[in-house]
């Protein structure tokens, strides 16, 4: 007879539990490609899909599973808020650079919300709010002020934030962030390695990279040579492969790996609402739920430590689940695994390359399915020699980042992601009452970017914030009272009649 203290949890993770991927096959002849991406976890399948949506010929080499070992163990939140706050990012790298970071973040999520939609991917991907909060046992004194400042300065920066009084399930005040999202890792990443193969990419699954050499550029995996152009590590910890050892030992000394701990487990439908949580505490927790028809299952996770520096793991998961059930005393909980981190000196990841024709990406902290997937973003630019905006910023030998002048926007204006950024972040007001008489608003009404102009008389004037030209949102002139174009210069008058080009259609009727 099997009693209740012979029932031991899975300790498998939920999301290799639910999400099986098809299988590939193990590299057994020599290759050519333009591209070897080694790892295919979020990273490098992000890049694979990227690039082979180009036309570029990828050999993919994954030395288990795809997505089996660190994007296998994640909690799969995907938020542009950082581990480091705003306001220290600020402090330490300048204002136009805090926003960059977490103008990066937020391309990564409306990246993969295209690719969901491209490829139709059934992942359950949702935009849902994230909610910063005070840590679960109140200590550490009053944190409204620093509340106020983060909010506040996100706000500033065109973020969509807000001070709350009572976070919902916490209670307490705390700050909402707009435009986050969840999904389910895996579902999505057999989605993306079915569209590589139909775009003519390869994958090979046990397939370690054994050896790399530069001239002629290649990877040797099961005893097979893979020619290519250009090799991407994807690999949570970068390999060598052919960089300098002195150069690439000392970039390793850099890393700091964190174990993270998680539990999950059945709650009522509905018990929590759908948006992600964490709080102040240090080491903090964060929770999101993954809906199912019948129930939900709250990923409760944290307990961090230095990899290696706990006597005692069991006791994390046992700590992590009493936490969990002073918020959720009803949870039943069917799940426990543990994932790792990597933490960097200043709290940015490092992406870009390490050798000639050789990229890699690492530190990510707690944000590793974001900056994962602009990692793989910015491997494609990379290799596509596109302008990238992050990439100095994230520099692996990164040194010219803090102080001087860097027109963050000016520069980087003509990429993709700000052509529509305004479309996902940085609503000024949800309510026409946000217009003041002489004054032009974006706001967002009914899920529509609307132009809101209020004359001295107090009529309103709406019209569609998409600038006729190329679908930029247009902003508003308190100097010439116009409504101008960031992208290419366009400008309109209140009512939406062109003022100058390219632009040679009035701004739109919203619809």
């Amino acid at each position: 007879m099997t009693t209740k203290a012979d029932v031991r949890l899975d300790t498998t993770s939920y999301w290799k539990d639910s999400g099986p991927l098809p299988r590939y096959p193990q590299l057994d002849r020599d290759q050519d490609a333009d591209v070897v991406v080694v790892g295919a976890g979020l990273t490098g399948l992000t890049a694979a899909y990227l690039l082979s949506r180009a036309g570029v010929k990828v050999v993919v080499l994954e030395r288990a599973r795809c997505a089996e070992i660190d994007t296998g163990n994640t909690t799969a939140h995907l938020t542009m808020v950082t581990d480091e706050r705003l306001t220290d990012l600020a402090d330490a790298f300048g204002r136009d650079h805090a926003r960059a970071v977490w103008d990066s973040g937020l391309a990564a999520i409306a990246q993969i919300d295209a690719i969901v939609r491209d490829e139709q991917i059934s992942c359950g991907f949702e935009w849902v709010p994230g909610y910063l909060y005070r840590r679960i046992d109140r200590a550490g004194g009053n944190d409204r002020g620093q509340f106020e400042r983060e909010a506040a300065l996100a706000s500033d920066l065109g973020f969509d934030v807000s001070l709350v009084d009572d976070v919902p399930l916490v209670g307490g005040v705390g700050i909402r962030f707009e435009d986050q999202a969840r999904f389910h890792p895996r579902r999505y990443l057999a989605g993306i390695t079915k569209a590589i193969a139909a775009n003519g990419g390869r994958v090979f699954e046990h397939s370690a990279a054994d050896e790399f050499t530069d001239k002629p550029l290649a990877v040797k995996s099961n005893g097979c040579t893979v020619h290519c152009g250009y090799v991407v590590l994807a690999t949570h910890t970068p390999l060598v492969g052919i960089a300098n050892i002195a150069s690439a030992t000392l970039f390793q000394t850099k890393l700091a790996l964190y174990t993270s701990y998680v539990v999950a487990g059945r709650v009522a439908k509905d018990r929590v609402p759908d948006a992600l949580f964490w709080d102040t505490a240090d080491p903090y927790h964060y929770l999101r739920i993954d809906p199912h028809r019948e129930y939900d299952l709250a990923i409760f996770g944290g307990e961090d430590h230095k990899t290696g520096q706990a006597a005692d793991t069991s006791a994390c998961y046992d700590r992590l689940t009493k936490t969990l059930k002073s918020i959720i005393p009803d949870v039943e909980v069917t799940h426990r695994w543990s994932g790792q981190v990597v933490e960097t000196p200043d709290g940015l990841p490092y992406i870009g390359e390490t050798a000639e024709n050789q990229f890699a990406a690492t530190g990510f902290s707690g944000n590793g399915m974001t900056f994962g997937s602009l990692s793989g973003m910015m491997a494609a630019d990379r290799v596509l020699g596109r302008r990238n905006p992050w990439s100095e910023l994230f520099d692996t030998g990164r040194t010219k980042i803090r102080g001087g002048l860097w027109d963050y926007i000016r520069e980087n204006k003509d990429y993709p992601y700000y052509i529509v950024r305004d479309r996902f972040a940085g609503s000024e007001g949800r309510s026409l009452r946000a217009v003041k008489r002489g004054e032009g608003k974006i706001l967002d009404l009914d899920g529509k970017r609307v132009a809101a102009y209020r004359d001295e008389a107090g009529a309103t004037t709406l019209r569609s914030a998409i600038c006729t030209h190329m679908g930029c949102v247009v902003e508003w002139n308190e100097a010439e009272r116009s409504w101008d174009c960031p992208c290419h210069g366009s400008r309109f008058r209140p009512n939406g009649e062109v003022i100058a080009g390219p632009a040679e259609s009035p701004l739109a009727e919203p619809s």
